[in-house]
């Protein structure tokens, strides 16, 4: 097909036709409608964090010896880097106040930064065990964790984040995270 237009001819590729570069009317004429909504639909799923990405929620459990909170976000995308943070707040002196977290809530996770360090770190009865040493009565510690979802990771992890007294439990919030590719 040869377009023509004053004194220019312009050849145009195989399979372009005549009614291709011809007005179009009617309804049609610009953007199909249909994409317009399902675009729409899909920024406005994302925007209220259907997606993953969005905000942190607090997840907080009461003993007669402490409370333990956990904000961390429960629906991530793969590749994401987020930050949790945990707090405890003893209500009566603890010896040795432990973070217990099992393996497969960090399974295929990257943990970049745990601040303030532990004073030390241990593997026990299937736990990753974090003693921060004794806190009396009223004293708070905080954690922030930073880590990275692997692309491995599709579906999401599941455990128990703890708090111990050397070996005695205290309390623990059972805690899911959802994670999209």
């Amino acid at each position: 097909m040869t377009v023509t237009g004053g004194s220019d001819q312009i050849k145009c590729p195989d399979g372009i036709r005549d009614d291709h570069a011809a007005p179009r009317r009617g309804l049609y004429r610009h953007a199909n409608p249909f994409s317009i909504l399902v675009l729409g639909a899909l920024m406005i799923a994302a925007l209220t964090g259907l997606f993953g990405g969005d905000k942190t929620s607090t997840l907080t459990a009461v003993s007669p010896a402490a409370t333990l909170t956990v904000d961390t976000p429960r629906t991530m995308r793969s590749g994401l880097f987020f930050e949790t943070r945990i707090a405890v707040e003893a209500r009566e002196a603890l010896s040795d106040a432990v973070i217990a977290l099992p393996p497969a809530l960090w399974r295929d996770q990257t943990i970049n930064t745990i601040v303030p360090a532990a004073e030390s770190e241990a593997f026990k009865d299937g736990r990753f065990r974090f003693h921060y040493g004794a806190l009396a009565a009223g004293d708070r510690l905080e954690i922030k964790i930073d880590g990275q979802i692997n692309p491995p990771l599709t579906i999401g992890a599941e455990g128990e984040v703890a708090l111990y007294d050397g070996e005695r439990p205290v309390v623990s919030i059972p805690l899911t995270i959802r994670v999209l590719p």
